[in-house]
């Protein structure tokens, strides 16, 4: 099964609205897209807006087959 892509869309930012973003992604060890997304799910919890996470991407190496030898 194939994990669906994630939406992607340009957006303009305050450079300064970025750097914020930045130093706050820095601090949680996290990517500037990933804090903008906990930001967002964040600011649509608080308004009652639901969001169900979509399944993440599997990591490594798929299981291997088992063999009838």
């Amino acid at each position: 099964m194939s994990v669906p892509a994630k939406k992607s869309f340009p957006l303009r930012l305050d450079p300064a609205l970025y750097a914020a973003l930045e130093r706050a992604a820095a601090a949680d060890l996290r990517s500037v897209n990933a804090q903008m997304e906990v930001l967002l799910r964040e600011a649509l919890a608080r308004r009652g807006v639901k969001v169900t996470a979509s399944e993440p991407p599997r990591r490594g190496r798929p299981p291997k087959e088992k063999s009838d030898a």
